[in-house]
């Protein structure tokens, strides 16, 4: 007896600008539902008239950080997919507005197990997660130090382990 994906029959948004990023998302989730916009004007539309288990959001060519500040409003559960905007701003930021993970698209085989997680999890932040999972990359990205060069990740990081020994 196989064990169902607790992916299926789950409503998932995802907008990026670049078509061949939509298809490829589509693919990985597979068993769910996935609504595709390939701009800021066609995401809010869909945001405001389906309800989503998750949202997945480019940053770059989208408005992908006022998506963000919506898809939060209206309580999806929301993961920041970029390629170009892998930084320590789009990081923090992302965080800041509410986003429950960060995925590069260098990463995007990662992507379902990250969906996977956001849906079991209920929309909590999987951040723990992403820093468990992608530390490596971001230490060679931004240098082995920048969570000690700013005190934003390094008193993040400190909550997230506050939490999870509570």
């Amino acid at each position: 007896m196989t064990e169902e994906s607790v992916l299926k029959d789950k409503v998932i948004l995802v907008v990026d600008d670049e078509p061949d990023v939509l298809d490829i998302v589509r693919e990985e989730l597979h068993e769910c539902m996935v609504h595709k916009a390939k701009d800021y004007d066609t995401a809010i539309e869909y945001m405001l008239s389906y309800s989503y288990d998750a949202v997945i959001l480019d940053i770059m060519g989208v408005n992908g950080f006022e998506l963000l500040k919506q898809a939060v409003s209206l309580g999806f559960p929301t993961v920041m997919l970029t390629a170009h905007a892998v930084t320590e701003d789009a990081l923090k930021k992302s965080i800041k507005l509410g986003a429950i993970s960060f995925l590069p698209k260098e990463n995007l085989p990662d992507l379902r197990d990250f969906v996977e997680g956001a849906v079991m999890k209920k929309g909590k932040s999987m951040w723990k997660k992403v820093f468990d999972n992608l530390g490596h990359y971001f230490n060679k990205r931004f240098g082995s130090d920048w969570k000690e060069r700013d005190k934003f990740f390094k008193e993040f990081e400190e909550s997230l382990l506050k939490q999870e020994a509570e």
